[in-house]
C-alpha cells in the first residue's frame, strides 16, 4: 500500500510534469457524430489516462524487452541504439541522473519535445500503461548498466 506522502509526491510530480507540457490541454469540442480525433492525435493530453505503477511493483526487464520491441523499436531500434527516426536510449544522455525514470513515464504518457537530438517531437504512446513503461525502463536500465551507464 502506498504511503500518503508517496501518493502526494507522485501526484504532484505528475501534475507538475503535465503543467510543464507544451501541448494544448483544452478538451475537444463535443462531437455528436463520434468522429472527433483522439486527444493524442490532436497533440493534446486531454483524456489520456496514465497511472504510475504502485510502489511495490516489481518491474521485469525481460518483459520490458518484449514491450520495448512491440512499442518503441520502430523509432529507437531493436536494441535501443537508435535509428534515423529516434535517438539511442542506451546513451549517457539517458543515464538515471540526467533522465530519471519519471521522464520516461512522462514521455510515454504525454510525449516530449525534442531537446537533445534532431529527430522531432516524440508523440505519446497510446496503449502503454505505467506498468508496461516500468518494465521497459527496467530493461533500458539493465542495458545501460551493461555498458557502464549508471
Amino acid at each position: 500500500m502506498m504511503t500518503a506522502a508517496r501518493t502526494l509526491l507522485l501526484t504532484l510530480a505528475v501534475a507538475a510534469l503535465a503543467a510543464c507540457s507544451d501541448h494544448d490541454a483544452a478538451a475537444p469540442a463535443a462531437d455528436p457524430d463520434g468522429e472527433a480525433e483522439t486527444a493524442a492525435t490532436q497533440g493534446s493530453t486531454a483524456g489520456i489516462e496514465y497511472r504510475l505503477p504502485p510502489e511495490d511493483f516489481a518491474a521485469d526487464p525481460e518483459a520490458g524487452r518484449a514491450l520495448f520491441r512491440s512499442n518503441c523499436m520502430e523509432c529507437h531500434g531493436a536494441d535501443a541504439r537508435g535509428t534515423d527516426q529516434g535517438p539511442p536510449l542506451i546513451h549517457r544522455i539517458y543515464e538515471p541522473s540526467h533522465h530519471p525514470d519519471i521522464t520516461f513515464h512522462r514521455a510515454v504518457a504525454l510525449g516530449v519535445h525534442q531537446h537533445h537530438w534532431d529527430f522531432g517531437d516524440m508523440p505519446p504512446v497510446p496503449g502503454v500503461s505505467g506498468e508496461d513503461t516500468a518494465h521497459i525502463i527496467a530493461w533500458i536500465r539493465k542495458e545501460q548498466r551493461a555498458v557502464g551507464i549508471d
